[in-house]
């Protein structure tokens, strides 16, 4: 298996480099003009409007802070210490962090829904002695780092990509692709490999049917929609990795 690596030299304007990025301009458009590595607290300073403060299901107001050695406490992992306290540990000059962060202030319910699945499924397999992450948390966690939602008005769109019918769908479906197909990035690690994409490149999909006039709206209220429907999508009682649909993102039109 390859391993690609990614410089964690900074990339002024990194969010118009590609239109993958797209989703993430308006919650990263503070930083699109730095020469330098932002802060973690310039990421806090994003999540002080009133109206929208972001919280996870616990009711936690999230707050990026600084990564800290590893603790084996329950409450001091990664996922519970983030729906117990909102405390999301972050680490500085990482793309693959600040990505995770972008993606909290972009989509903050699926976000928050994500935590809130992850910490139901290690308690319970803390409260069961299991040694071996459960399909259920294998699937969050492939949708956490590398999750696409793909809306489509035509359902045979839909179809295809389920079907891996790729060349009929990206090449010959391409004009229908670009009026009733939209892919909407979410993984934070699929975002990381947007700063050098492959032709290998696959996301996770979960699919939804949508109207035509769901690509009149403006793009901050498709997002919006769409962070409520995989918030409702990630409150279901089962999900495993057999769920989600292979990707390969780079093969949409453009």
């Amino acid at each position: 298996m390859m391993v690609r690596s990614y410089s964690n030299e900074w990339v002024s304007g990194f969010l118009q480099t590609s239109p993958m990025f797209e989703p993430l301009r308006e919650a990263g458009k503070l930083f699109e003009k730095l020469d330098h590595w932002p802060e973690i607290e310039s990421l806090n300073q994003l999540n002080t409007d009133q109206l929208r403060v972001i919280a996870t299901k616990s009711g936690k107001q999230i707050r990026f802070v600084p990564q800290a050695k590893a603790k084996c406490e329950f409450v001091q992992q990664y996922e519970p210490r983030i729906y117990l306290t909102g405390e999301i540990h972050t680490r500085a000059h990482s793309w693959h962090d600040l990505f995770n962060a972008l993606v909290w202030l972009t989509y903050p319910r699926a976000k928050a829904a994500l935590n809130q699945l992850h910490y139901h499924a290690l308690l319970e397999e803390r409260e069961h002695n299991q040694e071996v992450r459960s399909p259920l948390r294998d699937a969050a966690t492939l949708i956490d780092e590398s999750g696409v939602i793909v809306v489509s008005s035509n359902d045979y769109l839909i179809e295809l990509l389920k079907n891996f019918a790729w060349k009929t769908l990206f090449w010959q479906q391409r004009t229908a692709m670009l009026v009733q197909m939209k892919f909407f990035l979410f993984g934070h690690g699929l975002y990381e490999k947007a700063l050098h994409p492959y032709l290998g490149m696959t996301g996770k999909g979960i699919l939804f049917h949508v109207s035509e006039t769901f690509f009149n709206q403006r793009l901050i209220d498709q997002i919006a929609m769409i962070d409520i429907w995989l918030e409702d999508y990630l409150t279901r009682e089962y999900l495993t990795s057999a769920d989600l649909v292979p990707v390969p993102v780079l093969g949409y039109p453009g």
